[in-house]
């Protein structure tokens, strides 16, 4: 009996693993490349920005060969084009490349390529978050919380992103599961080199991984902090682990001072200033809607007002479910004696985690509680709490019906449902929309388009890059002699007008010729422009978009003589 219960538990586990490794892998090439993943793409090929041509009319098919895959570039060669160009650590990137290496040639699926290492470690977090609830509280919380990571929106829309945000979440989990295993021994008074090592291991490789492993560092010092004020340690075993510690941090700083200059020129680079100050209430909110998008997302993004009412009726009525039987279980956790350090460690490790990310954006007046892809700092944690508060009264090792099971089964299917919203570009939509972008821009097939984009530093080339990108997929079939173009508006707008008028004249009229530019307002545009010298574009003022990025359509023909 007992071999048969231990069979079905490992059995469910599989199954969890298999069906989160078809969400992440579903439809993995649907969605476009946004400005995002063309900057993953582009660091990751082993090219960096010089590799764009910018203030050149090329045709739009060219566009791809920016997507090309570079051979024989060293990881240290792409840390110097990040450290130079980018604002994050280098690791994310050198193992796509050798990822991508691999994988080559990357022939017409190579989007499926790029974006399938980060839907890996997607799977290899869930597997992850089982061995932390497993080690903190039972098998059967370790499943409930696979289940919970396996099938949540939030976590397919992240396995799905060309990004490096899967990687650290699976390395939050691995560390988060070692401060559980260190909990343990601490309760039991126990101190094992290996244990601790493997934790420095873990961190080190976390902070070459994203910048926000900061929070997970110190939230985890500060959780160890606080569990030695709980325990009543005799004094030699108080002065054994506080030196652990300390030799601990003086590891992991030491081990990231060659990366230190460049992470501090990397935080004063303007390519962070997109973020907006918070107001007084407003990261508060906005975390609160970022736990309830890790567990349900209703289509409610560019929808009829009527989808947009039942899914957020939907979603409102599910929230106050969750909310009352979160809290019992929690209550349940936290007075229980057996399970109240595993809970105290996780409420501190997720706690300090969100009064970081708080700070940060008063301090600073950049909200990154604003974003919600910058949960996955906390979301192991937040995943960890949910699933224990959910396994109370769990006797059982495996799923069934009973009663008790019903919420378990109901997060598992809504979390389903949400993920297919998210396979299918219905929920977490790509920020700024580059496939409806290009869908307007594809207006009228039979004519010839140049795409004209306004670039005011190299994220704003790259914007334009992925809007030109989505529409040469869309006019792939065509026979139609489309151009691109990147121009930069300095030293005012003016100066793009006047480069339009000097392109030269590749394709017969009539064409259409769209504008697209951030920063833009609909008085910014005149109503005539004139392409080398000899073609009329006149402002169509029915074909103006604010969605995604702004953009205008130029309709063009010769110029009468």
């Amino acid at each position: 009996m007992t071999n048969h219960k231990h069979s079905s538990h490992y059995l469910a586990l599989f199954g969890l693993l298999v069906v989160g490794t078809i969400l992440r892998f579903w439809h993995l090439g649907l969605k476009p490349l946004w400005l995002d993943e063309v900057i993953t793409a582009i660091f990751s090929l082993g090219n960096n920005y010089q590799d764009l041509q910018l203030d050149v009319l090329i045709p739009l098919q060219q566009i791809q060969d920016i997507f090309t895959f570079r051979p024989g570039v060293s990881c240290p060669q792409i840390a110097e084009n990040i450290a130079r160009q980018s604002t994050h650590p280098p690791l994310f990137f050198c193992m796509m490349h050798y990822w991508l290496g691999w994988l080559t040639p990357l022939g017409e699926d190579w989007i499926v390529k790029l974006r399938s290492l980060p839907a890996l470690f997607g799977v290899g977090a869930i597997a992850a978050i089982y061995g932390v609830n497993r080690i903190a509280f039972s098998p059967k919380s370790g499943i409930i919380a696979a289940a919970l990571m396996a099938v949540s929106p939030f976590a397919v829309y992240l396995s799905q992103e060309a990004r490096h945000y899967t990687l650290p979440m699976l390395f939050i989990s691995l560390s988060l599961l070692i401060l559980m295993q260190i909990q343990r021994d601490l309760a039991q008074e126990i101190w094992r080199l290996w244990v601790w090592l493997l934790w420095i291991i873990i961190n080190i490789i976390g902070f070459y991984l994203h910048y926000f492993f900061a929070f997970v560092f110190f939230a985890e010092i500060a959780t160890l902090l606080v569990l030695t004020k709980r325990y009543n340690f005799q004094l030699f075993n108080q002065s054994k682990l506080f030196l652990t510690i300390v030799f601990s941090i003086s590891i992991v700083v030491l081990s990231f001072l060659p990366w230190i200059l460049i992470t501090l020129s990397h935080a004063k680079r303007t390519e962070t200033n997109w973020l907006d100050a918070p107001s007084i209430i407003s990261p508060f909110y906005q975390i609160l809607m970022n736990w309830i998008l890790m567990m349900i997302f209703l289509p409610i993004e560019n929808q009829p007002l009527i989808v947009v009412i039942i899914s957020g009726v939907l979603m409102l009525t599910f929230v106050i479910f969750v909310g009352w039987r979160v809290f019992r279980g929690l209550k349940q956790l936290w007075i229980t004696p057996a399970t109240h350090l595993p809970t105290l460690t996780l409420l501190s490790f997720t706690g300090f985690i969100l009064l970081q990310m708080i700070a940060i954006a008063y301090l600073t007046k950049k909200d990154i509680t604003s974003v919600p892809r910058y949960s996955f700092v906390y979301y192991p944690g937040f995943c960890a709490l949910l699933a224990a508060s959910l396994s109370t009264n769990q006797n059982s090792r495996s799923f069934s019906f009973k009663a008790q099971n019903l919420p378990i089964l109901l997060f598992t299917f809504i979390g389903f449902i949400s993920s297919i919203f998210v396979v299918y570009n219905l929920a977490f939509q790509k920020p700024f929309q580059p496939d409806i972008v290009a869908q307007h821009l594809n207006l009228d097939p039979s004519s010839p388009v140049i795409l004209v984009s306004t670039y005011s530093n190299y994220q704003d080339a790259v914007l334009g890059v992925s809007i030109a990108s989505a529409l040469e997929q869309l006019r792939s079939q065509n026979s139609q002699p489309d151009n691109f173009v990147a121009l930069s508006p300095e030293p005012n707008l003016d100066a793009v007008w006047k480069k339009i008028s000097q392109l030269p004249m590749i394709v017969k009229s009539p064409l259409n010729l769209w504008v697209v530019g951030r920063g833009m307002r609909r008085q910014s545009f005149p109503q005539q422009l004139l392409l080398s010298n000899q073609t009329v574009c006149q402002l169509d003022p029915q074909q103006h978009y604010r969605i995604g990025v702004r953009h205008q359509l130029y309709r063009c023909e010769e110029k009468r003589q």
